[in-house]
């Protein structure tokens, strides 16, 4: 069953790291570098994690680090899986129960994406307040996990507002500008068309991607408090004259790296 699986994975993760866990940070494409800020970790490796899905997308590297970051303690994960994949959404979303069963205190969830409003552009740093989920498969359809959560979870604030002001504190002590930010859900793995683009901006959206609003709205339901933190890589699609490419995205998150790892381990060390 669902339920066992989540329960073998996190028995086998605690015998491996038995402190309780502060803060879990999920890594998006190019982000990887970031893990590299934890002292001294315990690192798995997701194959070795019962039933943990593993990602077939270059730049997720697929290892979980676990260690101390002054003195906090934290969970990253190198890389995530995605629907576009081939994974359904319960495998998608299965890291977040895992991370929920940890008793995580709180979670980051990190992305590469898209800029649709003018005020967002390649380089940018955005925090999430909002998101758009009309093309997500609901990770919550079927049978309710009880333990989790209730069968109808109030989505009215999945990004806590308590950790946006730790992020814009964060942002104001290290001089790094961030951006508020309402992300798209595209199932991927196309990049999207300039007319979805153009439909996505008359109903508010500002960035767009293909991760974060399934892993958000099962941590929601699990009440795990959520952070989302966007690297904007490129504009979308109908916005600028080149073409959209993952190398691009990689290429962007790469030269963007180190001002993103300079403003997340300010964030971590303050929650």
């Amino acid at each position: 069953m669902y339920s066992d699986a989540i329960h073998e994975a996190t028995r086998f993760i605690q015998k491996r790291f038995p402190k309780p866990i502060d803060t879990a940070i999920v890594l998006g494409s190019g982000l990887g570098p970031l893990a590299d800020l934890i002292e001294d970790p315990v690192i798995l490796d997701y194959h070795e994690i019962p039933h943990f899905p593993t990602s077939t997308i270059e730049g997720h590297e697929g290892k979980m680090y676990l260690g101390t970051l002054g003195d906090k303690t934290i969970l990253a994960m190198k890389g995530r899986v995605h629907y576009y994949e081939g994974y359904d959404m319960k495998e998608v979303t299965f890291p977040i129960r895992v991370l929920a069963l940890l008793k995580v205190k709180q979670l980051i969830l990190t992305n590469a994406c898209g800029g649709i409003d003018d005020s967002l552009s390649p380089g940018d740093i955005a925090y999430l307040t909002d998101h758009l989920s009309f093309f997500c498969p609901s990770p919550l359809r079927g049978l309710n996990l009880d333990e989790f959560g209730p069968r109808f979870k109030d989505m009215s604030e999945i990004y806590t507002p308590a950790l946006i002001e730790k992020a814009l504190a964060a942002s104001q002590a290290t001089g790094i500008p961030i951006k508020p930010s309402i992300y798209a859900f595209f199932p991927g793995p196309r990049f999207e068309t300039p007319a979805e683009i153009r439909a996505l901006k008359t109903l508010g959206a500002t960035s767009v991607g293909m991760s974060t609003v399934p892993e958000a709205i099962v941590a929601r339901h699990s009440s795990l408090p959520v952070l989302g933190i966007s690297l904007i890589t490129n504009k979308a699609a109908g916005l600028s004259a080149s073409k959209l490419s993952h190398q691009e995205v990689q290429e962007a998150a790469s030269q963007a790296s180190q001002k993103l790892v300079t403003l997340i381990h300010q964030i971590l060390i303050t929650l």
